[in-house]
């Protein structure tokens, strides 16, 4: 039997709850929480399981002094919980002697997790523990699709020690690779290369700038439906709504556009884990990050108990069918839309012989602005991107 005690050290109950008792309906009241003075036993009952990381070594020299997990759960315990929602703590990871062996603590915790149908969100460390997450889905025998919230590609030196400035380049030249698509939402142009930007357009991979993003920011909602995992870095968000983190910009999402987008993953019944990144407790001013952040966390739950079991699309009456022909009489696209949410799909045609690989993939979350390109005639850009990537 998996120990996760091996892997996890306890939460400080009393450090998070300072001089003040939660409140019966706040989240410190109606969760269970792995603490020292209980017997904590991981059940399938919960939903989702809350792993907080103190590893910063990916970005810097040393790790934070102050927990960056606990200041997150002062203010997320004190939020309201949402009853439909069995919600598990089991405490922070303990670092390994290596930045390595912290990726293999978490890598293995998360795998269990996933094995038992919960969904895991990782709250603090730095983003180059999306790494981790992503070697959790290893062996899985399907193609994964990552989503990161970040204001850069974070690509950096693929020959360099893997660290928060390049651990993309890490998962896209990892072998065998099991990465199908990745995507990232709010990079703001200045951040980044024209070499990265070719590289991600030559891999089919899409792309989203920040002024693009917050424009329509409902256009995000199937790029995260198609997500199997995020990585979420709080350097997505302006300075001035998040000042306590190692990369601060001027520029970036403000917090209830990042509260948006943390829904809408919570939303999606694809994804099956999230990491929330980039917290340093030394540079926050007077708990503002750590405030927003455990806001975005709670955003997501919410989107969690809203969720409507429409992945994968088995019950074809639950969806109305539309079929588009293009005029140049080459292309057929199919669309659905569902009755309960109103959200849209493409199906994607596919070599016979890839189909169990790439089984996840063939329908592939869109807008209803995609179908009405489709009607206007143009090929819709994510319907093109998949396709090349499965020919």
């Amino acid at each position: 039997m998996f120990q996760f005690n091996e892997f996890l050290s306890p939460v400080d109950l009393e450090k998070i709850k300072s001089e003040k008792d939660f409140l019966p309906h706040q989240i410190g009241s109606c969760i269970s929480i792995n603490t020292n003075s209980n017997q904590f036993v991981l059940s399938t009952e919960y939903k989702i399981a809350i792993i907080g990381v103190n590893e910063n070594r990916g970005i810097s020299h040393e790790n934070t002094k102050v927990a960056a997990p606990d200041e997150i759960r002062k203010y997320l315990y004190r939020l309201t919980h949402n009853a439909s929602l069995a919600i598990a703590d089991m405490g922070n990871l303990k670092n390994g002697f290596t930045l390595n062996d912290t990726y293999f603590a978490l890598k293995h915790v998360l795998k269990e997790l996933l094995a038992k149908k919960i969904l895991p969100v990782i709250i603090g460390g730095s983003r180059d523990l999306t790494y981790a997450n992503f070697l959790t889905y290893e062996n899985e025998e399907q193609v994964v699709n990552l989503v990161a919230i970040d204001s850069s590609f974070r690509i950096g030196n693929s020959e360099a020690e893997i660290n928060a400035e390049n651990y993309l380049s890490k998962i896209i030249l990892f072998q065998p690779n099991f990465l199908f698509n990745y995507s990232n939402i709010g990079y703001q142009s200045y951040f980044v290369s024209k070499q990265e930007t070719d590289l991600l357009d030559k891999l089919y991979f899409d792309t989203y700038r920040l002024g693009v993003t917050r424009t329509a920011i409902q256009e995000s909602e199937p790029i995260i439906r198609n997500a199997d995992f995020i990585s979420f870095d709080i350097a997505a968000i302006r300075q001035s709504e998040a000042p306590g983190n190692l990369c601060p910009s001027p520029n970036g999402f403000f917090g209830d556009e990042a509260c948006v987008l943390s829904r809408y993953a919570g939303l999606s019944d694809k994804l099956s884990s999230i990491g929330f990144f980039g917290y340093v407790p030394e540079k926050d001013i007077h708990g503002q990050t750590a405030h927003l952040y455990a806001q975005i966390v709670w955003h997501f739950l919410e989107g969690v108990a809203a969720r409507k079991n429409e992945f994968p699309l088995v019950n074809k009456l639950d969806y109305t069918k539309y079929t588009v022909s293009l005029k140049s009489g080459t292309t057929e696209i199919v669309f659905y839309k569902s009755k309960k949410s109103e959200r849209w799909w493409m199906d994607i045609p596919y070599p016979s012989h890839q189909k169990i690989q790439y089984e996840r993939q063939l329908i592939v979350p869109c807008s209803y602005n995609d179908y009405k390109v489709a009607c206007d005639d143009e090929m819709p850009d994510r319907w093109w991107l998949t396709f090349q990537k499965l020919r």
